[in-house]
């Protein structure tokens, strides 16, 4: 049970984020930003980025929410299954374990970012650029599962809803609806 009154419609960083719209508009602008604006990085190869730390910060909801979104972006399931378990043996580039990796070590701590781990990431193509938003963006979302994790927001068990929500996140990004969710009352809430 979430420790402050949220929108039962809502599960997760939604029913944040609609409780408070003025927190809410500068969040929403930088995950748009990040996770959608041009990037030689895929919207994918980003929601990778925000699974494998959010699955490392044991964030059930986030966890979820982007498997769910890279998946749908994917066009498949597997790939975020193997990398939670193993980023080497992930069927992405070699350049993108890389930066995988980089955003486990900022899941540590952004101290545990090593020389090595950035020296590897440009060996295998990364630009300064790419490290720079696999840095910020991991950093978020460690913030982002904090959040999340620390009001106790709900995380529905039904699989099916994080499909839909990966799906929204594909066709709306980040961004607000824009005619907010009331809509989503009328859906039978998944426990």
């Amino acid at each position: 049970m979430p420790y402050i009154p949220l929108p039962d419609h809502l599960p997760g960083i939604t029913g944040l984020l609609e409780y408070s719209q003025v927190t809410a508009h500068p969040i929403r602008i930088l995950t748009q930003t990040l996770l959608r604006g041009e990037s030689t990085l895929t919207a994918a190869e980003r929601e990778l980025i925000a699974t494998i730390v959010s699955h490392n910060n044991e964030c059930k909801f986030c966890t979820a929410a982007h498997t769910a979104a890279a998946d749908v972006l994917l066009g498949e399931h597997e790939t975020c299954e193997i990398m939670k378990q193993d980023i080497d043996a992930a069927p992405v580039s070699e350049k993108m374990k890389a930066l995988l990796k980089i955003a486990k070590q900022v899941q540590v701590s952004g101290k545990a970012v090593t020389a090595d781990a950035i020296a590897l990431a440009k060996e295998r193509g990364a630009t300064d650029i790419e490290i720079h938003d696999t840095v910020l963006i991991a950093a978020l979302f460690c913030l982002y599962n904090r959040y999340v994790d620390g009001m106790a927001t709900v995380a529905p068990s039904d699989p099916a809803f994080y499909t839909g929500l990966g799906q929204r996140l594909k066709e709306h990004g980040y961004n607000r609806l824009p005619n907010g969710y009331d809509h989503l009352k009328t859906q039978v809430q998944p426990s």
